[in-house]
């Protein structure tokens, strides 16, 4: 049976990734209450602002409930947050603990230690926040034009005073400002591209779940493996299919895939249609990884681009090694791609673009729709890889899936929708201190269950993996002593290609924490309740 989501009621930033749209900038900004009633007044006047989940097109592309805005706004709390807009105490017990804590208060099950430590964070995050509001835009005047109509609310009589924009964000040049200004990075045409900071195609795939649209995410891939049958969903020329996710496992108020209801707060509505939000700003050391591949693969005998490949799992195209471990091959189906992209955006008819969109999802089946049954073993994709830990495809099985209905039973429970964008520039290639990373934010209904076991079993820990304490090679948090880093990885032999494993050693930390904090995102009709002091837990 089909499932209907209420998407008028459900903020758009869960269910669309914006940057799929085009909308290639965004302003984070972070607000702190100092008097209950401008914080309310504060909420409601953003309340006409909020994006809501409404598709902007039909399955064949064409308009549905009219264009997308020229900028997009969504508002999350802290636990701290709704407790400053007075949402009643018997609601605010009914929250996960995790969240109640606070990312300072987990710190230790992150990982946030040494360089990551909170003392080192931007200033922001040394200050209570209550509000996230985050604005996406197409054009950099959309994004302007926002953001000084949310900064003119403050001057409201109703809020002056009672409610604080927050400054601190680690700019340039050793500069401070009061928001957090993110974008795509552009190629040297000034072309728009998918790539983050070392040079990797990034968020190339995201969970599929009952009730999304067509255009908010692809099955294949998103979704999860079956040995059941086609049910509707999957592919039967496929060796197994693929069904969507269950909606409980990113939204509050529906089946999970236990077919249990998340945690979520009283009275049901302050819960229903809403998510939690992780934010992560997280710093690349571009330098000391260039200068790691440089090094290591002189070291071990291995070409510099299949080395960054089997370190992330994927060419820094996007194309999955597991799929294509010749090199050539890989760029081909990425040109293949990028073709179809250009084909798309420059379209000057609707038949046009309608043929070019259908090319772009055939190709894209390349980057996504695929698992490890054929690479089990990690000798073409390590299984220590961090796309492969980040996302196990069923691979956790190591070969046995065929008894499980569904192959992936073991890692769908951990499914992350991720968001966000790259901030800053690296000036060089050798670029470690400065102002440039990514804004990771990862949206789910459960933080413990999935973002902290994610982070802490997977990427931090590697028993799941057989890997033992080895950490993921990109995000694990490996200790360095006077520069030089703990961190080991296993390379695994392909004895049908006659690789023999091969062994690194002193990974460094690549990826610094500077800032983090949990959100609730409620729904419009939360929005609403909380606007208004109508939140009743009896």
């Amino acid at each position: 049976m089909n499932t209907i989501l209420d998407l008028f009621d459900i903020q758009g930033n869960i269910m669309k990734n914006y940057a799929d749209f085009g909308f290639f900038k965004a302003r984070y900004l972070f607000f702190t209450i100092k008097k209950i009633s401008s914080g309310r007044t504060f909420v409601r006047k953003l309340l006409p602002y909020i994006t809501d989940a409404a598709p902007w097109t039909d399955g064949a592309g064409n308009p549905a409930n009219g264009l997308p805005p020229k900028a997009t706004t969504n508002v999350s709390f802290t636990y701290n947050g709704l407790k400053r807009l007075g949402v009643p105490v018997q609601t605010l017990q009914g929250f996960p603990e995790e969240f109640i804590m606070g990312v300072k208060g987990r710190r230790s099950i992150l990982g946030d230690n040494e360089a990551s430590d909170p003392m080192h964070w931007d200033p922001v995050w040394h200050k209570e926040i209550h509000i996230f509001v985050s604005i996406d835009a197409k054009e950099t005047e959309s994004l302007e034009n926002r953001y000084n109509e949310i900064i003119g609310f403050l001057q409201n009589h109703e809020i002056k005073d009672g409610v604080e924009l927050l400054d601190g964000h680690r700019g340039d040049n050793g500069t401070f400002t009061s928001y957090q200004d993110v974008s795509v990075l552009y190629d040297e045409n000034g072309r728009p591209t998918s790539k983050e900071h070392f040079g990797y195609s990034d968020g190339i795939s995201n969970p599929f779940f009952k009730g999304m649209t067509d255009e908010m995410g692809e099955l294949l891939g998103g979704g999860k493996k079956s040995n059941v049958g086609d049910n509707g969903y999957g592919d039967p020329k496929l060796a197994s299919t693929w069904e969507p996710l269950e909606t409980g496992e990113f939204i509050l108020g529906h089946k999970d895939e236990a077919q249990e209801y998340p945690v979520a707060p009283i009275p049901p509505l302050i819960g229903r249609n809403g998510s939690f939000l992780v934010y992560r700003k997280l710093h690349e050391n571009v330098g000391k990884f260039n200068d790691f591949l440089n090094k290591t693969s002189k070291k071990v005998g291995i070409d510099k681009e299949l080395l960054a490949a089997k370190l992330v799992g994927r060419w820094r195209n996007g194309v999955p090694i597991t799929s294509y471990p010749n090199k050539e091959d890989a760029d081909r189906i990425a040109d293949l791609r990028q073709q179809a992209l250009v084909n798309m955006n420059t379209a000057t008819t609707l038949s046009e673009n309608q043929k070019a969109r259908k090319a772009l999802k055939e190709i894209t089946k390349e980057f996504i729709a695929f698992d490890y049954n054929k690479d089990i073993q990690g000798g073409r994709c390590p299984v220590g890889a961090h796309t492969r830990r980040a996302n196990p495809r069923g691979s956790l099985e190591f070969g046995n899936n065929k008894v499980f209905d569904t192959p992936s039973a073991l890692d769908n429970r951990r499914r992350l929708i991720r968001r966000g964008l790259p901030y800053g520039k690296a000036q060089t290639s050798d670029s470690n201190d400065g102002n440039h990373g990514t804004v990771v934010m990862t949206i789910q209904a459960s933080i413990k269950r999935q973002f902290e076991f994610v982070q802490q079993q997977w990427i931090n820990y590697g028993n799941d993996f057989k890997l033992g304490n080895d950490k993921d090679p990109l995000l694990g948090n490996h200790s360095e002593i006077e520069g030089k880093g703990d961190g080991r990885m296993v390379l695994e032999s392909n004895g049908k290609e006659g690789t023999p494993p091969c062994f690194l050693q002193d990974l460094p930390r690549f990826i610094v924490t500077r800032g983090s904090e949990y959100f609730f995102i409620p729904s419009v009709t939360a929005l609403r309740m909380i606007a208004d002091g109508m939140v009743d837990p009896t």
